[in-house]
């Protein structure tokens, strides 16, 4: 059986408004979007890696470690438009949609999750469980609901207590398209959940776009804000350490 030809995006934009240059931060004296870069540079099963941006600072710095750079448009609102551009005229099975904030990446990751894709379905994400009873409280922590197939069934920052055994797991925002899902999806309007609870993968489950739920264990350590450089050393050089023994 033939093996699925699967891309991997890594969406960058220099103007984040709660953290300007953020692709650019150093992390342990590295730009985030390269940790980024080289934990899916690991991943077997990724014929490509490219690394979508508007901005001539950001394509530099990747270039200058490696990376295939592809200049996209500027007023791109999310992510999803810019990986949706960037793979425009790519003939590939699966795209990736890697967030270029989440430096604990990794190609293991990559590859389980390319594994499991069904072609049953036209989109497909990532969930962990939660740790803590806590994290249902938390609107940072994104949380996921899902039908024993793996079947999507909400997505929400809030979960009421009433409701509270069906979201046993967050949300890691790693996703994978078909071609033609990604393409339909960027010409959809925003939905009212999505407006809502700001989440992009709203706007595809209202409107009708079935999405799988991978159960992976992923430890997120994502960079919002200035503030969470430190929290992403702590955790990258935990990391090395488990690693090393």
């Amino acid at each position: 059986m033939k093996s699925p030809r699967v891309i991997a995006v890594i969406p960058a934009r220099h103007a984040s408004t709660r953290f300007p240059g953020k692709p650019l931060a150093l992390i342990l004296g590295k730009p985030l979007i390269q940790w980024v870069w080289e934990g899916a540079k690991e991943a077997s099963l990724l014929q490509k890696v490219v690394i979508a941006t508007d901005n001539e600072q950001i394509a530099k710095t990747a270039r200058d470690f490696g990376a295939e750079v592809t200049m996209t448009r500027s007023d791109h609102p999310s992510g999803t438009d810019r990986v949706a551009e960037a793979c425009a005229n790519e003939s590939t099975d699966w795209i990736l949609n890697l967030q270029g904030d989440e430096p604990l990446i990794r190609g293991t990751i990559l590859d389980e999750m390319i594994h499991g894709l069904h072609p049953q379905f036209g989109m497909a994400t990532v969930a962990t469980p939660l740790l803590d009873p806590e994290e249902l409280n938390r609107p940072d922590i994104v949380k996921v609901s899902f039908a024993p197939d793996g079947k999507a069934l909400g997505f929400a920052r809030r979960v009421f207590p009433a409701n509270q055994a069906h979201w046993t797991h967050q949300h890691v925002g790693l996703y994978a398209y078909r071609p033609e899902t990604l393409q339909k999806i960027v010409q959809l309007p925003p939905s009212e959940g999505e407006k809502r609870e700001r989440l992009e993968q709203l706007r595809a489950l209202e409107n009708g776009i079935a999405i799988q739920v991978l159960r992976l264990s992923f430890r997120s350590v994502g960079v919002d804000t200035p503030g969470d450089v430190t929290r992403a050393e702590r955790a990258l050089a935990d990391l090395a350490t488990t690693i090393s023994k």
